[in-house]
């Protein structure tokens, strides 16, 4: 008999990108997929192999300012209705979160009903909205050793790893080509709108440290905000650095492989996404974030020597061109850390999810049917 799934996931990258993963590792096996979600999914989720994807009403608590919480948790009640109906509509054997608010109603809504539901954490620290759902839920799957929050859970935790999409898988087929002496060093710099706004001002001056003869070899791919572009080009123009700028590039899985060297922030995906190519990188963790899950996500791979890990706090130009300084001048280090890396990448990330939802559709859930 065909089986039915409901995922639910926050609409941004890093809780989509997974979810789209293991969507088409359960329609090659047959399955009917679903999506709940909320409205930004229409940036990341166009592209979701989904039968259906459904908006529910959904709002992250303040704990600062009442009112706002009040208004939350009336939109979260809403959600929670709403995902009552289509969980009844769809009658899914299983519900999977990704994370995020938008989680929240479908997760609470399918334990009401006796669905058997499963969490997908991504970081190496649980979110705040999967700690709420963490004890309600059958089963976790983590990406990465679960380093804070999922105390008193460990019997319910798979390590399934990180799913990455398909054409991450494809481009993670194409072996690491080391910096030959005098060749050219491609370095791929991204990071999301707030890592795409700080690397933008902090890039050209790092490189602009490096000699004339370092620079002749860049061949640098950036992702820049549309309002940094002609700015960072400039500076990029007047070094005499060849760079390729934009917004958005649709072929990234293909520009990682071709790098040698990455630089970026460290959410779940990005360091799952590099693993899983297998290429060393330079990771900037998101200052400021609450839970400090990319500082997790990072010592990950720094810990096993796939990347190296600088704080944005306190950064000056010279940390990055010294360290790109040293690596140019001891290419081993960063075949070295490609290979590492890639010993810490899950392939078979969306088969391993895929099998725990099969097995608790088919299994022993300890709820009611």
């Amino acid at each position: 008999m065909t089986k039915t799934v409901l995922l639910t996931a926050g609409g941004t990258g890093g809780h989509l990108f997974p979810a789209q993963a293991l969507a088409h590792a359960l329609i090659e096996r047959g399955w009917h997929v679903h999506l709940a979600t909320d409205g930004r999914a229409t940036q990341y989720g166009q592209d979701f192999p989904a039968e259906s994807i459904t908006i529910i009403p959904s709002a992250t608590p303040s704990v600062r300012n009442p009112v706002k919480m009040a208004k939350a948790m009336l939109k979260l009640a809403e959600g929670y209705m709403a995902a009552r109906r289509l969980i009844k509509s769809l009658a899914p054997d299983v519900v999977v979160g990704f994370g995020g608010y938008p989680t929240v109603p479908p997760m609470l809504a399918a334990r009401s009903l006796g669905v058997p539901s499963c969490l997908h954490e991504a970081n190496g620290v649980m979110g705040r909205a999967n700690r709420f759902l963490a004890k309600g839920a059958n089963a976790i799957a983590a990406s990465f050793p679960i380093r804070k929050g999922a105390e008193g859970l460990e019997q319910k935790i798979t390590m399934t790893g990180n799913p990455v999409r398909p054409n991450f898988l494809a481009a993670a087929q194409m072996p690491y080509e080391p910096v030959t002496d005098g060749g050219d060093i491609r370095i791929v710099v991204t990071g999301g709108s707030q890592g795409a706004r700080f690397f933008s001002e902090y890039m050209p001056g790092a490189l602009g440290r490096l000699s004339k003869e370092i620079r002749d070899r860049i061949r640098l791919v950036q992702q820049c905000r549309p309002e940094d572009l002609l700015r960072v080009k400039t500076g990029y123009r007047e070094l005499g650095l060849e760079a390729e700028l934009a917004p958005f590039f649709s072929d990234i899985p293909q520009k990682y492989a071709a790098a040698h060297l990455i630089v970026c922030r460290s959410g779940a995906s990005t360091v799952s996404e590099v693993a899983a190519i297998g290429r060393p990188a330079i990771l900037v963790p998101l200052p400021g974030t609450l839970d400090q899950d990319q500082h997790a996500n990072a010592k990950t791979l720094e810990e096993v020597g796939g990347a190296w890990v600088l704080q944005q706090r306190g950064m000056r130009p010279n940390d990055i061109s010294d360290l790109l300084e040293d690596l140019i001048a001891n290419p081993d280090k960063l075949t070295a850390a490609a290979e590492a890396a890639r010993g810490q990448g899950k392939l078979d990330a969306a088969d391993r999810l895929a099998d725990l939802v099969e097995q608790l559709a088919g299994g022993d859930t300890g709820v009611a049917k």
